[in-house]
């Protein structure tokens, strides 16, 4: 399974975030592709804004074009003025020092950027540009356009329905967000596959939150197989899914590298037993959360500003044991479930008009400790 992609959002660093560790980065890029894998994925904002200059230097100008494909994003929550967009997108090319991008994304395309807080479009609408994207294409500096997706399924429908230009999507996907409330990446997945488009898979390992688990969960993945890592399960999970171009992996080292490729170069599809002991595990690893799944499965039915209290606090909880627990893609989603719900402006605040309670226990300081916390890490 030759989809693995190499994630650009985590490279080796030496001292700040724009201070690259080239040497390593070399020997990563080289590695990846020596094992037959030729997709790269950055963006206009990694590293500060320095990653597709990292690209160029350690892939671009050491390889010859046909050798790889790039993946790079324009940033749309960036509210760029549409006077500047061409500029901007001009600047990509440069320093990635590229003629064109194989594949092309609008970046975080959600509720808040897609449609504004009113409904009646947002900063992708008003500066048209799915326009300027599809004028890009038409003139040989973009191959293929493509969107990430950070929302409902619901409204992911919506998009591809109002964009048939979009040949594919990148959403989170990994065994812990294909079943949650938020994220709701098997449903995305699901509808991405109705419209006939092409899935690149993000957050494959959580950013890392599912390279280690709990004793008991970790016990049981190398049971089932002594010698897979414990990210490998992640990775898998994502590799046989069909109709997917890449399964992005952020890797930081060169045992990374090492270890990916030779899950890609090796890995069959998941049994139905490994998926069943995968499912236990995962199960376990939501136990260990502050509030345990189960807690949250006992507040079923209850809403806050019209998203289920469960969502919030299955996000909130599940953020909390993650390597960088404020870069988690969960607490990116809430605000555009409020805004599909109740097209509230959560940035002016809401409303605590009423208090949630369950078997006569009052539960709002809990859920409203759980929203504060997820709107104020939301990126």
């Amino acid at each position: 399974m030759k989809n693995l992609g190499f994630g650009m959002m985590r490279l080796p660093v030496i001292s700040g975030p724009e201070d690259f560790d080239y040497l390593q980065i070399e020997q990563m890029v080289d590695l990846f592709l020596e094992q037959g894998f030729t997709y790269f994925d950055t963006s206009y904002v990694y590293h500060n804004g320095q990653s597709e200059t990292a690209v160029r230097k350690a892939l671009v100008e050491r390889h010859p074009r046909d050798a790889y494909t790039i993946a790079t994003k324009f940033p749309t929550f960036m509210m760029v003025p549409e006077e500047q967009i061409e500029e901007l997108f001009q600047s990509q090319l440069d320093r990635l020092g590229v003629t064109y991008v194989d594949y092309y994304l609008l970046h975080n395309i959600q509720n808040v950027y897609y449609e504004g807080y009113d409904g009646q479009g947002g900063i992708v609408q008003k500066t048209h540009l799915f326009e300027h994207a599809k004028k890009w294409k038409e003139e040989g500096r973009i191959r293929h356009l493509g969107i990430s997706f950070h929302s409902s399924a619901k409204l992911l429908d919506r998009v591809l329905s109002e964009h048939p230009e979009i040949e594919f999507v990148q959403i989170a996907l990994n065994p812990i967000d294909w079943d949650s409330e938020l994220v709701q990446a098997g449903p995305c997945y699901e509808v991405i596959r109705k419209h006939g488009r092409k899935v690149v898979v993000m957050e494959a390992v959580k950013g890392g939150g599912l390279a280690k688990l709990p004793a008991e969960a970790e016990s049981m993945l190398k049971a089932a197989h002594p010698d897979w890592s414990i990210a490998s399960w992640a990775v898998r999970f994502s590799l046989d899914l069909e109709d997917v171009i890449a399964v992005l992996s952020g890797m930081s080292s060169v045992e990374q590298v090492r270890d990916n490729t030779r899950t890609a170069n090796t890995a069959d599809p998941l049994t139905k037993e490994d998926r069943e002991t995968l499912s236990k595990a995962m199960a376990l690893y939501r136990e260990s959360a502050p509030i345990p799944q189960s807690q949250i499965d006992a507040y079923k039915g209850l809403m806050y500003h019209g998203v289920p209290v469960t969502a919030i606090l299955q996000a909130y909880s599940i953020c909390q044991i993650q390597p960088d627990p404020g870069f988690s893609d969960d607490n990116n989603y809430l605000k555009n479930a409020i805004i599909e719900a109740e097209r509230i402006d959560f940035t002016k605040g809401l409303s605590k008009q009423y208090v949630i309670t369950k078997d006569g226990k009052d539960i709002t300081e809990m859920i409203e400790t759980a929203v504060t916390w997820l709107t104020e890490h939301t990126f």
